[in-house]
């Protein structure tokens, strides 16, 4: 599903809108990973509600999940009961919305490598999602590498989670850039369960979200690795407000990097 998606901007839904429409995009939701927001019903339906004025329902689109300190595989039974309900309040939130999909993060902490952990870490990532999965079978759950330092441990459990049908990996390509691994490794890697793309730009060394095209990531790069690696996935381009979405969109289309059709030369 090559489709683009931008981030709305709840202030500015004409704009967005008419943006989001003279390119075939679809939204992707940053409301709903607000602890407060996934405390409060009633904003919550305000939410969508107001969204709902400017969409012909939501079936395209997708939203980010909650991630903040969201540790399923904790050891700590508080700490791990409280991240799945904040996960199962995101999936609860999608389900009423009828999106396509949600987005989490891995939640690892980052360059920690001991072997007990991280068997820790999959085997309880593979048991919740692979019951969220089959509880919201209508909702697809895409897995986002966040400040990961290789691909290797989010692939082993893209490969566990194959057999479900409805889990993806979504690839921030802009973490990729900054984690220490080359772009190549990460795409290379994940390529078989890709869904969903995250992009922006930024200065290789920190997570920047700036518009595509303003930093440094060689995105001649990014475009080759994409269609060398045949990825078939939606790409949400992740930055916020209506002049910075519409100078990447600008930028992608004139230099034909994916999704957009590659220019002749």
């Amino acid at each position: 599903m090559k489709r683009l998606y931008l981030v709305p901007d709840r202030t500015d839904m004409e704009r967005m809108s008419a943006l989001a429409d003279s390119y075939g995009c679809a939204f992707e939701y940053n409301d709903f990973f607000d602890p407060q927001m996934l405390d409060d019903p009633a904003w919550q339906e305000k939410t969508i509600e107001h969204y709902g004025k400017y969409r012909n329902g939501f079936r395209s689109d997708t939203v980010h999940g909650a991630f903040l300190d969201v540790t399923v595989h904790s050891s700590d039974p508080l700490i791990r009961d409280a991240s799945m309900l904040r996960i199962r309040q995101s999936m609860d939130i999608a389900k009423r919305m009828g999106v396509r999909g949600v987005v989490f993060h891995t939640g690892r902490i980052a360059h920690f490598r001991a072997e007990h952990y991280l068997r820790t870490w999959q085997e309880s990532n593979v048991a919740f999602f692979t019951r969220m999965a089959e509880e919201y079978p209508e909702q697809q759950i895409f897995m986002e590498n966040m400040f990961d330092e290789a691909p290797d441990v989010l692939a082993a459990l893209a490969e566990r989670m194959k057999p479900v049908e409805n889990f993806g990996i979504c690839l921030d390509y802009a973490h990729a850039v900054i984690s220490g691994s080359p772009g190549r490794e990460w795409v290379a890697a994940l390529a078989p369960y890709i869904r969903h793309i995250h992009i922006n730009d930024n200065d290789l060394e920190h997570d920047m979200h700036r518009a595509v095209g303003s930093g440094r990531i060689d995105w001649e790069e990014y475009d080759g690795l994409m269609r060398e690696y045949r990825i078939e996935a939606s790409v949400l381009v992740e930055v916020n407000g209506y002049e910075t979405q519409e100078q990447s969109l600008r930028y992608m289309r004139q230099h034909g990097i994916y999704p957009f059709e590659k220019k002749e030369r």
